[in-house]
């Protein structure tokens, strides 16, 4: 028998030679937010404050990239779904890994890019203004994106079993606590110094260096992710000529009302979670006029969230994500409007931390649960229609969520100018105006507070998934893969 060693011949696994589900996938699916997260939270927590504060950027113009990057992210997000769905694959368990594996360097480079503190000694403004725009489209639209997709795509097919799912949620949840809880806690002692004038200053150099730490340790988070992780339920691309095209396919994604509702919660969520992440730095460093109190803060607000590893889970199996979810939002929300009209003093920092620790541990609640949200959508998916189409769905959903995080830059910048923030005297190291300071306050109470009452809203009211639904289409589908009909089945003959 000859063989030819230049052409490799490799043949689909066996689904039942998979080994079980089991806490390696949870951890190596918990390491992969870790990963991601060592660049986004990053974002989410220094990027504003890096290029109004070291940069000298106006707030406006950061917000206004925000909002046009993720206009752009409504293509490349959709477009990168529908490449991960499509793109024909050796092998069906590799249809998500591959990209792990292939964008993991390119995501960690692009975003220490964005953090080049050199760029601060530029006289030309626009120059600053070009090297941001750049950065940032290469991190978000495009590396983030081909990463982030395949990565929440997976969990849908790591399991059939809607509490395993549930358990990855937790995990990718907790995997980002973790991240938070590094970015959020760590980095303020080392990047906040205070000025001769005994003004609080985010220090350029001190930040450069923390973001290539973040984007090395980023890297070597998706390696471990890449290991740990498994594809147990078989999803390949569909033979040239047939399924449906992708206009239907998309058509009948958009109509799906679980996922309708579950993007204008995301929404809402991004825009009062990420308003308030955006706001925080602001707050300690204008408002109580000490950048190092983010610390504890933010160790007080994430560490308690630790224990939803065992605590959702449980709520998830005892009521349903969107009951607990929908409750949690709810006093989160009214925490955060509670705050604002206590007027809680300047000298008083730890009453607002108390405050802040609580809101926060209520949309952990949420958070901790929202990725087995979209495997029980991608699943109605399946039921509606036939098709899961994974990846499409969760790009749509990815793109809903980065909506929420442009809305709430944008309006982070629109709001900071509204309130007479100077993006001049900040880089200058002059404390702002007693207008600013106290609008600074406002904003990051009530703008958070009131989104966080809109998610309890449409959680409670108008997504449709609730428990006993969840329930019923998991049975449906097993009775489908095991070729029997049941009888609340939508597509039975």
């Amino acid at each position: 028998m000859s063989t030819d060693s230049s052409k490799e011949v490799v043949l689909d696994p066996d689904p039942a030679t998979k080994r079980p589900f089991g806490m390696r996938d949870k951890i190596g699916y918990m390491f992969g937010d870790f990963g991601n997260d060592f660049t986004f939270i990053l974002q989410m927590a220094f990027f504003m404050l890096f290029y109004t504060n070291v940069v000298g950027i106006k707030p406006e113009h950061v917000g206004l990239l925000f909002l046009v990057a993720r206009i752009i992210d409504g293509f490349t997000d959709v477009g990168a779904g529908i490449l991960v769905d499509r793109l024909p694959s050796k092998r069906w368990d590799m249809k998500f890994k591959r990209w792990i594996r292939a964008m993991a360097i390119p995501v960690a480079v692009a975003s220490a890019l964005m953090y080049s503190a050199f760029i601060a000694d530029w006289e030309s403004y626009t120059a600053r203004l070009v090297w941001m725009w750049a950065t940032y489209f290469l991190w978000g639209s495009i590396t983030y994106t081909l990463i982030n997709i395949p990565y929440g795509s997976i969990s849908s097919v790591m399991s059939s079993d809607p509490d395993e799912r549930a358990q990855l949620s937790v995990f990718r949840s907790t995997g980002a606590t973790l991240a938070n809880l590094v970015i959020a806690s760590v980095l303020p002692l080392i990047v906040y110094t205070k000025n001769e004038a005994g003004v609080a200053v985010l220090d350029g150099t001190r930040m450069q260096l923390s973001a290539i730490v973040c984007a090395v340790l980023a890297v070597v988070f998706y390696a471990i992710c890449y290991w740990g992780i498994e594809q147990r339920v078989p999803s390949q691309v569909a033979p040239k000529g047939e399924g449906a095209g992708i206009g239907k396919m998309l058509a009948s994604v958009v109509t799906n009302k679980a996922l309708l509702m579950l993007i204008l919660a995301a929404l809402s969520l991004l825009l009062g979670q990420m308003f308030l992440g955006g706001m925080v730095g602001y707050v300690f460093l204008s408002y109580f006029n000490n950048g190092a109190l983010q610390s504890p803060a933010s160790l007080l607000a994430l560490v308690p969230a630790l224990s939803l590893i065992v605590l959702a889970p449980i709520m998830n199996k005892k009521f349903g994500k969107a009951e607990t979810g929908g409750v949690a939002m709810l006093i989160g929300g009214v925490v955060l409007l509670g705050a604002y009209f206590m007027k809680i003093d300047q000298d008083q920092p730890w009453l607002w931390i108390a405050a802040y620790a609580v809101a926060m541990f209520c949309i952990s609640v949420f958070n901790y649960l929202v990725w087995a949200f979209i495997t029980d959508v991608i699943d109605y998916q399946e039921i509606r229609t036939g098709a899961r189409d994974d990846a499409t769905v969760y790009a749509i959903y990815s793109w809903s969520r980065k909506l929420g995080q442009a809305f709430a830059g944008g309006l982070t910048g629109v709001a900071l100018g509204w309130i007479g923030f100077s993006a001049d005297d900040a880089k200058a190291g002059i404390a702002q105006s007693a207008e600013a300071v106290d609008g600074i306050y406002m904003l990051a109470n009530v703008i958070p507070g009131v989104f966080s009452l809109i998610v309890a809203f449409v959680l409670i009211f108008l997504y449709p998934l609730k428990k006993k639904v969840v329930d019923t289409n998991t049975e449906i589908l097993v009775a489908r893969r095991e070729g029997r009909v049941h009888p609340a089945d939508p597509m039975k003959k």
